[in-house]
């Protein structure tokens, strides 16, 4: 038996992850990585801050990068690094869509490096940008 291993090329697309947190999934995401601050679930706070809103944690970005890059790495694949830094801030209610495309395939390693880019909000701001590294199934 021989196993699938499929081909990868630089400059393919890495497939769309979506999330829309709403308040109280901000608060249970908050929760449970024990970041407590009131600008990630109290709006008044959040406003008083001079913020348009409760705004998104950057764990959780960091997490829809992730997915992003295990997705592309598939059920039998590894995700080996993730990076990112945030541009603007996300609010509760806004939609973000993580997409990205393959940067280099190292074909020693079958290390691949993802460019991955976070666009949130209705006008599409770009709110974080950054890369992982994987070995797809």
């Amino acid at each position: 038996m021989t196993a699938h291993v499929r081909r990868v090329t630089v400059g393919q697309a890495v497939q769309a992850v979506e999330l829309t947190p709403s308040p109280v999934g901000l608060l249970r995401f908050g929760a449970v990585t024990r970041n407590a601050h009131r600008i990630h679930y109290d709006g008044e706070f959040a406003r008083s801050e001079g913020l348009a809103g409760p705004v998104v944690m950057a764990q959780l970005h960091g997490c829809l990068f992730h997915r992003a890059a295990a997705r592309f790495a598939g059920d039998a694949g590894r995700v080996l690094e993730v990076g990112w830094q945030n541009r603007a801030p996300a609010h509760a209610g806004d939609r973000l869509v993580v997409t990205g495309t393959v940067r280099a395939v190292d074909a020693a390693s079958g290390a691949v490096t993802l460019d991955l880019v976070e666009h949130c909000g209705p006008d599409g701001t770009v709110c974080c940008r950054g890369r992982a590294v994987v070995v797809p199934e």
